[in-house]
């Protein structure tokens, strides 16, 4: 009998899955390591079991970062209601495809409206818990909604005619049926206006009856892709009145027991149209003889704790934000400006609280020590990264110029070390620029440039760093809970994607490498001067896992740090407000840091930010294809330069080079033949020619249609396909080609069509 490969550290294969299974979804691998008393290097077998039990299909891991055993739901998911059973009740399913199974049914009394909200109905999108029923099925009850609501839907109202033949047509690029207006309600609202509709009652067949709720302004007005993207991911907007009324009876803080940092030439260096200022700098030499050569940095950031206390109703309304929004023509701040702009703006000249990370770095800039202190300080100057950085190289003017000896060449003194260090580490460096769009006063789109990015750039990012690191490392020496800013290591299923893909540009990713930054900063190497660099770029970027908040350290893979925590900037992210306060409370700093109540309650914190991040994302995002669809609708029949940037079996997704806008070539449109999805290849291969449109090639497209109001954009391909390229057929398990099968028909079944 074969030996338990696990059992020399401690526990065995089966222990390990019964684990697994009493905790349902809910175990990280923190409480799976405490509920089989695995301390140590035994925490690094179990690092490899887990690795292994999922390789085998044996288990999966939830968004959440929780393990659970293949074919069981998790405890809490993100699910969205699809259908009414004969009985009236409402049937979920789960967002993510990899859940799907067990019908699951919302729990008597779910459904109905609580506290003047609308009762739930289809299409409506919830973070629920589930509870798993004796027949194997599944019961949900509510934590909360998301998005926007089935029954308040984005609309865009057209009356081409009579009140008959007006309709309602859903902004949301998947809704695929417009409504109807119920009778009367065309008059509550102009031709093209944006209005919030509300489903009235649902028809048995035929588009279903809404009313008008509110109407929102023109739809041609140049701002309204920020108005639906907002509306559309659900995110709040405006303040309570009580926040208001706490952030305008905030008083200035005062000196007190703060550590008095006015003397010391603290500086802030934002982008030319920043408007809060939450972070300072400042560097110099280290005169400890035994540090020859080293740095001493400090990073002050805006004493948000000193305002926002816990529980108050500023900080319950941040914690609903999570973040602030970057829209292209606003921001959705976090906090009221009275506290964004004003009170904990560090502005030039102004006093200002801040909590503070003095750092000592040696000359190779490896950090040697850390201290956080309460302080009280005045900004020396306000600069623009343009001006920092044209101070330092010799084209300095005004306040620059004046602080190139005594502030910005030291400060660039200790750059250069932490650069040396931060290039010994070798993070993950893909290239992926970023646009920025040109909006005029009023809000209409004048272009679309690229980021520039200068040392300056570099500068500031990489001492915000080491400030969040030196967090991350400080409570953990007090051994006080915190919220990490996590980035996982690539599933093996991404991997295994990316290794398949390689061979088709002329690289390889050989089985079974273990992917670290280092792997993945050769292979862009490697690609670098060649036709596909830009696509390897694409392709590392999307094999990536996405960084979330966690209280479970799993380390941040992106920048090959073994603990990291956001602590920078508290007044736009609130997970940062969050270790301000731990910071507090472990280093006795005042009387208002972390409570008892927020400790216990850091994992649904954090669970909660990551959620409000992705919304905000996926709203600035989706806000900025509306711009750039706007911009570009009156160049309708032009010609673009691009490159192919995805492959489905639907068409070709293109992104142009003049503005990084996305849009398909839908497949019915590449020619005149019938295009067929090879997936291991990426490419579209034609039926009767061989040939091929594949993932990363230079195209020219012409626009076909560009709509602002869902910031869709349609290509015709231009570009003839690559002629008499063979797309090498996928291998099957024993290393021979497989079988590719027959040539796939319209209807989406294998077999060749008939002759006509």
């Amino acid at each position: 009998m074969s030996k338990d490969p696990y059992a020399d550290a401690g526990f065995t294969r089966e222990a390990l899955i019964e684990a697994i299974k009493l905790g349902d979804g809910r175990f990280s691998k923190r409480e799976l390591a405490r509920a089989l008393s695995l301390k140590g290097d035994q925490r690094v077998a179990l690092k490899q079991a887990l690795k292994d039990l999922e390789t085998e299909g044996v288990i999966t891991r939830t968004p959440e970062k929780a393990y659970a055993l293949a074919g069981r739901l998790p405890k809490v998911t993100v699910l969205e209601v699809v259908d009414r059973d004969v009985d009236g009740e409402l049937l979920c399913s789960p967002t993510k495809q990899k859940y799907a199974g067990p019908p699951i049914r919302l729990a008597p009394g779910e459904g109905e409206g609580a506290r003047g909200s609308a009762a739930v109905g289809i299409g409506d999108r919830l973070l629920a818990r589930l509870a798993r029923l004796d027949d194997g099925s599944y019961e949900a009850r509510i934590i909360k909604r998301l998005g926007q609501s089935a029954h308040r839907i984005l609309c865009v109202l057209r009356k081409p005619g009579d009140e008959r033949t007006a309709r309602l047509s859903p902004v949301d690029r998947r809704s695929k049926y417009e409504l109807v207006p119920a009778r009367g309600e065309t008059r509550k609202a102009e031709d093209g206006d944006l209005v919030i509709a509300r489903l009235s009652h649902e028809r048995r067949h035929g588009l279903k009856i809404a009313v008008i709720e509110e109407v929102v302004g023109s739809a041609d007005s140049p701002r309204a892709g920020s108005i639906i993207a907002l509306e559309e991911h659900g995110v709040p907007t405006g303040f309570a009145d009580a926040e208001l009324k706490q952030a305008e009876q905030a008083r200035p803080a005062k000196l007190g027991k703060r550590v008095d940092l006015r003397d010391t030439p603290l500086i802030t260096i934002d982008p030319e149209d920043a408007r809060d200022h939450d972070d300072a700098v400042w560097a110099a030499p280290d005169d400890d003889p035994k540090n020859a050569g080293g740095w001493i940095v400090i990073v002050a950031i805006a004493d948000v704790a000193a305002y926002v206390t816990p529980d108050s109703p500023l900080d319950r309304g941040a914690l609903k934000r999570g973040v602030s929004v970057y829209l292209p023509d606003r921001v959705v701040p976090m906090l009221p400006e009275r506290l964004s702009n004003d009170l904990c703006s560090l502005r030039e000249g102004e006093e200002r609280p801040c909590l503070a990370a003095r750092m000592v770095f040696d000359k190779q800039g490896n950090k040697r020590g850390h201290t956080f202190l309460r302080g009280w300080m005045r900004s020396a100057a306000k600069l623009s990264y343009t001006e920092a950085q044209a101070a330092i190289d010799g084209k300095g003017t005004g306040k620059a110029e004046t602080l190139k000896k005594a502030v910005l060449e030291p400060l660039w003194g200790a750059y250069a070390a932490l650069k040396a260090a931060r290039d010994r580490r070798e993070p993950l460096e893909i290239d992926s620029p970023e646009r920025k769009i040109r909006i005029a006063e009023d809000g209409s789109v004048t272009g679309v440039e690229v980021k520039q990015r200068f040392d300056a750039h570099k500068l500031i990012e990489e001492m915000m760093i080491q400030a969040n690191v030196a967090a991350a490392e400080a409570l953990e020496a007090k051994r006080t809970p915190l919220i990490y800013r996590v980035h996982d290591d690539p599933s093996a299923e991404k991997i295994d994607s990316l290794a398949e893909f390689l061979p088709n540009v002329g690289l390889k990713w050989a089985k079974g490498e273990r992917p670290t930054p280092k792997r993945f900063n050769r292979l862009l190497e490697s690609a670098r001067g060649t036709d596909h660099y830009e696509t390897v770029n694409e392709v590392v970027l999307r094999s990536q896992s996405q960084a979330i908040y966690d209280t479970d350290n799993l380390g941040h893979f992106g920048l090959n740090l073994d603990r990291y925590a956001h602590f920078t900037s508290p007044i736009r992210r609130y997970a940062d407000l969050t270790v301000h306060r731990a910071l507090i409370r472990a280093y006795g700093l005042g009387d208002d840091g972390q409570t008892n109540e927020e400790r216990s309650a850091l994992q649904q914190i954090a669970e909660d930010t990551t959620a409000n991040e992705r919304r905000a994302m996926a709203a600035e995002r989706d806000a900025v294809d509306r711009f750039i669809a706007g911009y570009l609708a009156d160049r309708v029949g032009g010609e673009f330069a691009g490159r192919i940037t995805g492959v489905t079996r639907f068409g070709a997704f293109v992104r142009l080079h003049e503005t990084g806008a996305d849009g398909l070539c839908p497949i019915s449109q590449l020619g005149d033949e019938y295009f067929r999805h090879e997936e291991h290849a990426h490419a579209l291969v034609g039926e009767r020619t061989g040939g091929v449109y594949r993932l990363g090639m230079a195209v020219t497209v012409k626009l076909r249609e560009a709509t602002p109001v869902t910031g869709g954009l349609l290509f015709d391909i231009l570009t003839p396909p690559e002629s008499g390229t063979t797309i090498p057929r996928k291998r099957d398990k024993s290393g021979k080609g497989g079988k590719r099968g027959g040539p796939r028909r319209r209807d989406g079944k294998r077999g060749r069509r008939r002759k006509k």
